[in-house]
């Protein structure tokens, strides 16, 4: 492989091991102020056993998550100088502030789990909420700078090519933050949701039936629940951004090759390159043009009015989009569905095996679904690593030796990914020996 395609698989290795710790270090510690406010409320022990249980796996994904996040900064360094030598200053606001909001969190973190027997009940639960705080912004700050690369603004361009005037403000908040930002938020609420609901469900089946998993299970779906209906309005409101602003990336995801009016959906199905089709797809006539413009004869731009080498890859564009999208669909249909029968059953927990099994397989497939949806973006914008600005192939190192890099870290991440789940079945094993 060339330095290119190692640079990139280094890269995303990295991030999409980093991706699922940070997600959890943002929807974790809203689990965990919620669990310690309700015993605050009602004195019942079992709502103080799960945040004390959440607190300490939290404890164990945030050193993780730290380390995973560490090593990324260096890689951005060391696998693409020039794209750090252009847009170095652009990324220091958000990083800066990144920064921060992590130094907050780790500080109250700490008070947090060494504060349970030496602070007050109310001062200790006061305390997990700059880490909820800090733990949410420090996704958006991150994900102000990837949405810079899909729409970079702020500053002007000199004629060698370099950054002038540079406004970091305005650059921090380009067009593209306020819908990706919000979504990647609402995303990491709903991966966190379903996969605490996924453990109890586990727990459920394997004849567990008490009143703590119950109550997580209820906790993590309510959570779910609540977060999937923001990711469909998000997602929504993503999608209607870029067919205005990366019509290349929304013709991608649907496998749109010709401008058309009334342009249809395509459900599953193949892009194929040489026959400017896609194929085996269900489609939906106009429902395209109608959710991209709320015009079901508006006009959607084809790939093939770009020049192909600035062109994304529609197959692994529209498969990751399908493969977000189907997934969305399935655990959205989990959540209705426990709470269809929460309220049925007139709020008692239901223990329906089947319902059960589909919950456990829920918490894995939401956070397929989110890297899914991280491949849209990322192999949507190519091949710009600044969109319309800076390609992938000038960005890249050209260091020597990226084949023995990109095996190291991988081999890093496998040990860092077996390390932590042994340490989280160390601990659940400890829990319930003191249950």
């Amino acid at each position: 492989m060339d330095n290119v395609t190692l640079a990139r698989a280094t890269m995303g290795t990295s991030l999409g091991f980093h991706i699922a710790f940070a997600v959890l270090g943002v929807g974790l510690p809203l689990l965990m102020l919620v669990a310690e406010g309700l015993w605050l409320r009602t004195r019942d022990e079992v709502w103080l056993n799960l945040a004390r249980r959440w607190s300490k796996a939290f404890g164990i994904l945030f050193a993780v998550g730290a380390v995973s996040g560490t090593t990324l900064s260096f890689e951005l360094g060391l696998l693409w100088p020039r794209f750090m030598a252009f847009s170095g200053a652009i990324f220091g606001l958000p990083f800066s502030a990144e920064g921060f909001a992590f130094f907050i969190e780790a500080i109250f973190l700490g008070l947090y789990l060494y504060g349970w027997n030496r602070l007050t009940p109310l001062v200790h639960w006061l305390t997990s909420i700059p880490i909820a705080v800090s733990g949410a912004m420090s996704a958006v700050f991150v994900v102000m700078a990837n949405a810079w690369m899909n729409s970079p603004t702020g500053f002007l361009l000199g004629g060698d090519g370099r950054l002038l005037d540079v406004d970091p403000v305005a650059a921090a908040l380009n067009p593209s933050t306020p819908t990706e930002d919000t979504h990647m938020l609402v995303s990491a609420y709903v991966v966190t949701g379903f996969l605490v609901a996924a453990v109890y469900a586990v727990g459920l089946l394997k004849r567990r039936d008490d009143v703590l998993h119950r109550r997580g299970l209820m906790l993590g779906m309510a959570m779910a629940a609540v977060a999937i209906v923001f990711a469909g309005i998000t997602g929504d409101n993503s999608a209607r951004f870029i067919y205005q602003a990366q019509p290349a990336k929304f013709a991608s995801m649907e496998g749109i090759y010709h401008t058309v009016r009334g342009a249809s959906v395509h459900l599953g199905g193949i892009p194929i390159d040489s026959e400017q089709r896609v194929v085996g797809a269900i489609e939906i006539p106009k429902l395209l043009s109608l959710l991209a413009a709320f015009d079901p004869n508006a006009e959607v731009r084809g790939l093939d009015t770009f020049p192909s080498n600035d062109r994304p890859n529609p197959v692994l564009v529209h498969l990751s989009f399908d493969a977000m999208v189907g997934l969305g669909m399935l655990i959205g249909l989990a959540a209705a569905l426990f709470w269809f029968l929460c309220i049925y059953r007139r709020g008692r927990v239901p223990a329906w095996r089947p319902l059960l099994w589909l919950i456990a397989i829920s918490g894995p497939a939401s956070v397929a679904a989110m890297e899914a949806g991280w491949f849209v973006t990322e192999f949507g914008r190519q091949p710009w690593i600044v969109y319309g600005i800076l390609r992938t192939s000038e960005a890249a190192t050209a260091a020597p030796a990226l084949g023995p890099t990109f095996l190291v870290f991988f081999a890093i991440y496998i040990g860092l990914a077996a390390t932590t789940a042994r340490l989280l079945l160390l601990q659940a094993k400890r829990n319930r020996a003191r249950a």
